[in-house]
C-alpha cells in the first residue's frame, strides 16, 4: 500500500462509523439478539420520531440501553398532514433529512459512532435509507437487519401469507386507485402500506380487483392496542400510521 493510500485508510479509520439498527415490528422481544447488543453498548442514539411525539423507535428499544448514553431525536417536521406528493412536502422532507446528516455527520467526523435507531428493518420503506444514500460514499455503515412490520402482521394475524409458487406484491396505498386495482388483481398475495388517507380508495381498488373477501386488516400489529379483522367488516376509511391490509395467496398447498 502507498502513502497516500495509507493516508486515506487512516483517515477513514479515524471517523465513526453509522450503525443502522432494525428493531422489529413493535414488541421488544421481537428485537433480535444483535439488536439488542449493539444497542446496549451504543454511546450515541439517534432516533426518529414526529414533532411533539415520543419516538416509537425508542420505546421499542428502551429496556436495552445503556445507562447515560447520549440520545439524539431527529424530528420529522411533516409526516402526514400534507399529500406526499405536494412539492411543499418534497421541500420540507428533504431539508429535514439534510440537517439530520449534518447532526450525524458532525460526531461521525469526531470519530464517534453512531447508533440510528429503525423500527421494522433499515432497508424496506424506512428513513434509515435516506441516511445510508447521503453518508455511504465517505463514512462506514453497518446495518443490523430487523424483522419486518409485515412479517408481525403475518404473525399478529396468524394468516399464512405465500403458499409455494405465489407472488407476493407490497404496495404503498398512495399510489393511484388504478395502479392499485391492477397490481392487486395481477398478483397472488399482498400487503399494502401507508393506509392513512387513503383508504377509501383501496376498499375501492380492493373491490374491483376481486380480492376485498379475503383480504385482512391488521391494525398496530405486534404492538400494544393490536386490532385485526377482515377488511369488509372495517366499516370506517380511518386508519392509523402502524396498519396494513393483508391478502393471503391461495396457491399451492400440502
Amino acid at each position: 500500500m502507498n502513502a497516500r493510500a495509507d493516508a486515506l485508510h487512516e483517515g477513514a479509520a479515524a471517523l465513526g462509523a453509522l450503525i443502522g439498527v432494525g428493531l422489529g415490528p413493535g414488541d421488544p422481544e421481537l428485537v433480535t439478539v444483535k439488536a439488542a447488543r449493539l444497542i446496549g453498548e451504543a454511546k450515541v442514539v439517534a432516533f426518529f420520531a414526529k414533532e411533539g411525539r415520543a419516538s416509537h423507535a425508542r420505546a421499542i428499544a428502551a429496556p436495552y440501553l445503556a445507562p447515560r448514553c447520549e440520545e439524539i431525536a431527529l424530528l420529522y417536521p411533516v409526516t402526514t398532514e400534507i399529500p406526499f406528493d405536494n412539492p411543499e412536502y418534497a421541500q420540507a422532507l428533504r431539508e429535514f433529512y439534510e440537517e439530520s446528516v449534518r447532526r450525524i455527520r458532525a460526531i461521525l467526523e469526531q470519530g464517534r459512532d453512531v447508533t440510528l435507531l429503525c423500527e421494522g428493518d433499515p432497508l424496506l420503506y424506512g428513513s434509515f435509507m435516506h441516511m445510508f444514500a447521503r453518508l455511504d460514499a465517505r463514512f462506514r455503515i453497518e446495518i443490523c437487519a430487523g424483522v419486518s412490520g409485515m412479517s408481525g402482521c403475518f404473525a399478529a394475524a396468524r394468516q399464512p401469507m405465500a403458499w409455494g409458487d405465489d407472488i407476493l406484491t407490497v404496495l404503498p396505498a398512495t399510489l393511484d386507485e388504478d395502479i392499485l386495482a391492477q397490481r392487486l388483481a395481477a398478483t397472488d398475495a399482498a400487503v399494502v402500506m401507508k393506509l392513512g388517507g387513503n383508504f377509501a380508495k383501496l376498499r375501492r381498488a380492493m373491490t374491483r380487483a376481486g380480492v376485498i373477501e379475503r383480504a385482512i386488516y391488521v391494525e398496530r400489529g405486534a404492538m400494544p392496542g393490536e386490532k385485526i379483522m377482515r377488511f369488509v367488516d372495517k366499516r370506517d376509511d380511518e386508519a392509523p400510521y402502524f396498519s396494513m391490509a393483508l391478502v393471503p395467496g391461495r396457491g399451492r398447498r400440502p
